[in-house]
């Protein structure tokens, strides 16, 4: 080629309409490419795997945010903050080979076998899905290209890109992965399969070995559930670990006695607590739907509520494994409670309308319910780690007493911390929803008030160290939901925003942190 032709292509090839063309290209290229890594990931981003005797499916599509779904049905999904995107995981444990369950369950040789590969399993079959993705994704870009294009250079070009992409993606991903995500998920649907997964949290993020065995808990467990229906699966609680469930607010649903059965059964608890409210009228028909305490066969420690009588709290009193404070302080499960029930009844808001709100005389009543308890802790020879009320408008005065104030009351749940006063020990305020879904009163709003309670876990220094929020949809409603909290310092407690709490009444000057008569809500 002469050297004044070879100037002539180089002009021509940077004339404005080649650069155009050019980078029309390039766009169109880049397009292909997207297109095919979308199609690519959709059609063949999926693996199917063996996870000790269940058969699970693992996909990944596109996200912005990343993470992973674990589909466990029937009993629900466990939501795990576990990665960055631009992929998420979905892992779904599909059907369960009836002649291998019916194997593991005669031979529990076979089921440690199976548990022990449980790990190994998930890692192999994510490295597959990833190797396929990406076989999948070059596969449907080269074709899509090859139809567009029509040219070989530019399939190439497009398969390329789509490989070093979708590889960069992946391990993008990868680089971000988050094991102590485990520590804290979020479930979806059944609430009976969660403890099996998680296991005792603060372990699992510090040691993978742990979790490993966690899981194999999980083959072994989930496999005699769905061999039987009605297995649940448990966790041995660790060490030390005291469990406490607390309810309130029954309001004379028999629903909430199934719940917390279950709960009992199926999370190993120690204790029940139960800050009031069992009854709606505190009459003597309502005292016999007491009697399903002495079913559960674990200590309960129960404080009137303002919608229980004298006649309600003496048939709590009857039941063989109940203890009812008032004004008082017991030691059960190693626990040190002290308790006060409402200084009101008031079963008929209509009838007393000082139940209604928080007016002055009301604030007198349950502000000194918090004086007396106060008093009566700080002359407890025995050092106090939870303390009970019905109302949090009590908890002002509890202050600094001990780490843990619960109450109810307000049909709706709350954390949050008191007031601390100098010189004294933080106190957290946990207030609980309704564990009986508000009863008859939960069907007049809109939607079904929920059934709430809660799981706590205190380590061997009795501090709260980790809790779980139980939520079951109202009457009507069949959604669970289970949400783990873990306490980074149980000496401190959560970081949770201070609540203001009631003074006495306007002619005082409000302390720090205080505010006058705020109204609260009653049952």
């Amino acid at each position: 080629m002469s050297p004044e032709r070879g100037r002539a292509r180089r002009v021509t090839a940077w004339r404005p309409g080649n650069r155009l063309r050019r980078l029309g290209v390039v766009l169109a290229l880049l397009a292909v490419t997207l297109g095919g890594i979308v199609i690519g990931t959709y059609a063949g981003g999926h693996v199917g795997t063996d996870i000790g005797p269940f058969r699970a499916e693992l996909k990944l599509s596109p996200s912005l945010s990343g993470g992973t779904t674990v589909d466990i049905p029937p009993l629900g999904a466990l939501l795990l903050d576990s990665h960055d995107g631009p992929a998420y995981l979905t892992v779904e444990v599909g059907s369960l080979d009836q002649g291998r369950t019916e194997a593991l369950l005669d031979d529990p040789a076979s089921i440690s076998r199976a548990s022990q590969s449980a790990v190994q399993d998930v890692r192999d079959g994510v490295m597959r899905l990833g190797l396929r993705t990406l076989a999948s994704v070059v596969l449907a870009t080269l074709i899509l290209a090859a139809l567009v294009f029509r040219d070989v250079r530019r399939t190439a070009w497009a398969g390329g890109m789509a490989l070093v992409i979708t590889a960069g993606s992946l391990g993008a991903a990868a680089s971000t992965l988050r094991p102590q995500a485990i520590e804290e998920p979020r479930y979806e649907g059944l609430l009976v399969n969660a403890p099996a997964i998680v296991g005792d949290a603060r372990r699992i993020a510090n040691d993978y070995t742990k979790y490993a065995e966690q899981l194999q808990r999980l083959v072994g467990n989930v496999s005699k559930l769905y061999t039987t229906v009605s297995a649940l699966p448990v966790v041995q609680p660790s060490p030390g670990t005291t469990r406490v469930l607390h309810v309130s607010d029954i309001h004379l649903n028999p629903t909430g006695w199934q719940l917390i059965r279950t709960v009992v059964e199926q999370f190993g608890i120690d204790v029940v607590v139960d800050t009031g409210d069992m009854t709606d009228w505190g009459s003597e028909p309502e005292a016999s739907f007491v009697g399903s305490i002495g079913l559960l066969k674990k200590p309960y420690v129960f404080i009137r509520g303002n919608h229980d009588s004298p006649r309600t709290a003496a048939a709590v009193a009857q039941q063989p494994n109940a203890i009812v404070l008032n004004n008082s302080v017991t030691t059960v499960g190693g626990l040190t409670i002290a308790g006060l029930g409402d200084p009101r009844f008031t079963p008929d808001k209509e009838t007393s309308p000082a139940g209604s709100g928080l007016t002055s005389a009301v604030a007198d009543q349950v502000i000194g319910a918090g004086e007396q308890l106060a008093a009566t802790i700080e002359k407890s020879p025995r050092k106090v780690d939870i303390a009970l009320i019905h109302d949090p408008a009590s908890a002002g005065p509890l202050s600094g007493t001990c780490p843990l104030v619960l109450s109810g009351h307000t049909h709706s749940r709350q954390v949050s911390k008191l007031p601390q006063v100098e010189g004294k020990q933080p106190t957290t305020l946990m207030v609980q929803g309704s564990t009986g879904g508000a009863g008859l009163r939960g069907l007049e709003g809109e939607k079904p008030t929920p059934l709430t309670m809660t799981v706590l876990y205190f380590d061997q220094q009795k501090l709260l160290q980790a809790y779980d929020d139980i939520t079951v949809g109202g009457t009507g409603q069949s959604q669970v939901n289970l949400e783990r909290h873990v306490i980074r310092d149980p000496a401190k407690g959560d970081q949770v925003p201070v609540t203001p709490t009631p003074t006495r009444g306007p002619s005082e000057s409000p302390s720090p942190g205080t505010t006058t008569l705020s109204p609260t809500p009653t049952s």
